[in-house]
Parts: structure tokens; C-alpha cells; sequence
């Protein structure tokens, strides 16, 4: 069942960040989906606070990943596919590496390597509202 939540603000993120992350405790893999501009980045840089990440979260949008470390030194991924070419890059950098390392691996554009992504992937839609005064967030 599809837990679905309307967000009005940037302070509206936090609790929903949090439901995802409760709901899906055990999953580290998530699918961030919208189009450019609906807000992936925000809500990754929001869930990365919540996992208490020591560094500054930015769009890996040129490296591909970024790795960002939490208070625990525990590593999380931050993929950008946006600039892929095909999802044969995916091999050249060793995605089954981040994939299966156990810990968090967080992708926008997620659509560009749908083949490769794992079972359990947590998908999660963000979709801006006519208006552009807020989102549908759905996981």
C-alpha cells in the first residue's frame, strides 16, 4: 500500500523524510522520481540530515555519486543518473559496490537504469502541484 503525503513547505519535509525512512527501516535503496525541479535534491539533503550526515549535501550531478559520511562514519550514496548516457556507465563504476555495501543509496533519476535497479528499491514519487505551491510525495 502507497503511503502518500501532501508537503506545502521545506519545514513540511522533516516528518515526511522521517515516516519514509520508519516505514522502511530495513531497505537502503531508494528511487527518488520527478521531474527537474520538483524537489529530489531537497528531499534527499532532509532525509540526509535526518541520518545525520556530517557533510555538506550537494547534486552529484557531474561525478555521478557523491559519499557522504554520518556522525557514525557510516557511509551514504547520493546518486545523480541525470547526465547518464546509458546505464552501461552504471557498470563502469561499479554499481553493485554501492548497491549491495548495505548502507543508504539515494537516486535521482533513477528511470535511466531501471534494469539494474535491485528488487527491493523504495520508490519514491514527488510530483509538484498545478500551482507549484506544493508537492504529492509518494512511497
Amino acid at each position: 500500500m502507497a503511503e502518500i503525503y501532501a508537503c506545502q513547505s521545506l519545514e513540511g519535509l522533516n516528518p515526511i523524510a522521517e515516516a519514509l525512512i520508519k516505514f522502511h527501516k530495513d531497505k537502503r535503496i531508494f528511487a527518488f522520481h520527478g521531474e527537474m525541479g520538483a524537489g529530489k535534491t531537497t528531499f534527499i539533503k532532509t532525509i540526509c540530515e535526518l541520518l545525520k550526515v556530517t557533510d555538506t549535501v550537494s547534486s552529484p550531478t557531474y561525478a555521478i555519486v557523491n559519499e557522504y559520511f554520518t556522525e557514525n562514519s557510516n557511509s551514504i550514496y547520493h546518486f545523480d543518473l541525470y547526465r547518464l548516457k546509458s546505464w552501461s556507465e552504471m557498470l563502469e563504476i561499479g554499481y553493485e559496490d554501492y548497491f549491495y555495501s548495505g548502507n543508504y543509496c539515494l537516486l535521482e533519476w533513477p528511470e535511466k537504469i531501471v534494469n539494474l535497479l535491485p528488487e527491493e528499491t523504495v520508490h519514491v514519487s514527488i510530483v509538484v502541484a498545478p500551482d507549484n505551491q506544493g508537492r504529492t510525495i509518494t512511497f
